[in-house]
This record gives structure tokens, sequence and C-alpha cells, in this order.
């Protein structure tokens, strides 16, 4: 028995289609069949119902998948723990979602550098669901999101919590009013990021809970997208704090609602069972002496 084909067992079950397993294994498809025939006959037992193009685990299959990810996951522990030494260049990959990435990571990896000049901090922005399958992949170290998680493989470490504000153009008629509430919100078109976003997915529910189904124009893959339909008075949006830049101010406006404060919650989430490398420790040290002004940023030049 080899390990690479465990890790073809793992990726066809997790895939469930033999095609696309060989693809994330980068091996042809036919050596990966192969691969796992030689398995089944050194075991005695068939590991996989083929149904068409579909590959579902057996009974013996799912005894021995559960098996697997546990060896595999050790063989990578023991690697990346033999590997950590502190004297050695480190990498480190890190997630983080598209409303917090920009201004959260030039900052963060300005301060690994001066602290840790050893340590690599390679980054990636994505959609929460992405960066979460990625964390139990062990494609990344960890990732900044927001919660909720609900994944028992995952921990996940609350670091703020961050107000969610309203953003509208500086022509609006609710700069003009004294207070503006969550049932004013219901008439209004709104611009926000893509479905897949966590933010998005908040205002999402946060409307739900007020009553009404917000009215989407415009759905954007860039919060400077966002906030430039916003400042032509094209709709009305929701940000989280961190989003607020100073230049905003000459054409935007931030509120809060009078009658609702949405917040959310961003986390650190990492793999129960993977090894935390000492560089993923370090970095986590610094989020959690983050200094979130009323979950704003960090500046560029904290040391």
């Amino acid at each position: 028995m080899e390990l690479h084909q465990l890790r073809y067992s793992v990726a066809i079950a997790d895939t469930g289609n033999f095609t696309r397993a060989s693809a994330k294994c980068n091996v042809s498809q036919p050596s990966l069949s192969q691969q796992i025939i030689n398995l089944e006959k050194e075991l005695g037992h068939k590991l996989f119902h083929r149904l068409g193009h579909k590959a579902v685990p057996t009974e013996s299959g799912t005894v021995f998948l559960d098996r697997a990810r546990r060896i595999l996951l050790e063989v990578d522990n023991t690697s990346k723990e033999l590997s950590d030494h502190p004297s050695l260049e480190r990498r480190l990959t890190v997630g983080a979602i598209q409303s917090l990435a920009p201004f959260l990571l030039p900052a963060l990896i300005e301060r690994c550098r001066k602290r840790h000049p050893n340590l690599q901090l390679n980054i990636r922005e994505d959609f929460k669901d992405s960066l979460i399958s990625s964390v139990i992949d062990g494609e990344l170290d960890f990732a900044l999101a927001a919660l909720p998680v609900d994944d028992p493989r995952l921990f996940a470490e609350t670091l703020t919590q961050e107000p969610l504000l309203l953003v509208v153009g500086k022509d609006h008629p609710f700069v003009a009013r004294p207070k503006v509430t969550a049932e004013d919100l219901a008439g209004e078109t709104f611009a926000l990021l893509g479905s897949s976003s966590s933010v998005a997915a908040q205002v999402h529910s946060f409307c739900g809970d007020h009553h009404f189904e917000p009215r989407i124009g415009f759905r954007c893959s860039q919060i400077s997208t966002l906030k430039s339909l916003v400042a032509l008075g094209a709709g009305i949006s929701v940000l989280p704090r961190i989003a607020q830049a100073p230049e905003d101010s000459d054409s935007l406006v931030y509120l809060e609602l009078a009658d609702a404060n949405p917040i959310r919650e961003i986390a650190v989430i990492r793999h129960q069972q993977r090894y935390q490398s000492r560089g993923a420790e370090q970095v986590i040290a610094i989020l959690r002496e983050w200094k979130w002004p009323g979950a704003g940023r960090l500046p560029a030049s904290a040391a």
C-alpha cells in the first residue's frame, strides 16, 4: 500500500468522480483508476461503487477512507513539524475573505516582516466557502473569515466584533434625516458584493429579520466598484467599518441605523487536527493583539 494510493482514494471520495480526482491529483485518469484497482486487489475489498460517472464509497470503502484520512493527516503533520525549525525560512499561507483582505493583509504582512523576517507570508483572497474548504484540505494554514463556521473539523477563535454600516452617496436623502431605521431600507436599491460573499449573506439575513427582501440592483466582486456605484447614487450598500477609508468622505456617507446594530464576528479558522506551525502561532499572536479601533484598521506603520 502506497501513500499516493491513499491520496487518490481520498480525492475520489471528495470529488465523487475519477476524472475530477485525477485532475486534482495531477495524474492521468487511467493511471489513477489502475492504482485504485491494485489497491482493491491488495485489500480484498471494493472501495467504490462505479455508478456511471459517479464514484460512491462502499461500506468497506467508508471504513478505509476514514483511516486513510487520518494517516495522510499524520504524514502531513509530521512533515510540517520536522521542517518547522526556528532557524529555517518558514512559509505560511493565510486566506482572508474579500471584504477583509485588502484592508487587513497588507498591514499584517508589514508587521510580520518586522517581527519575523524569516517568515514568508503568502496570502489568498477568496470567498468564505472556498477558504473553509482550503483549510480543511490543508491548502491554507488558517483563514480569516466571518462567523458562523459550522464544521466539526474546524476551530474558530473570535478576534473582534465589527459593526456593519449603511453606506450612501453624499446626495442621498438619508443624509439629511435625523435618523434612519431598518424599515427605511425596504424600498431602496442595493449594491452588494457577490452572492458568495459573507457580507452579502449577512445583509440578506438582516433584511429577512426585518421582514423584507433586499432589492438588489448591482452585484460587484470588488468593494471599490461597489463604492463607486453608491457614490453615483445608483444604490445603497452595507459594508464593514474596516472598509471605510478617509478618502470616502468626498463622495460617501457611512450611517448607523437608529434601531439596529448589525455586526459581524471575525475569526481565525483553523483545522482541529492539523499541525499548527510556529509561524502560524506567531501570526495569530499578532492578530490577537490587533488594535481594532471600533473594529477599524491597524496602522501599516505599527511595529
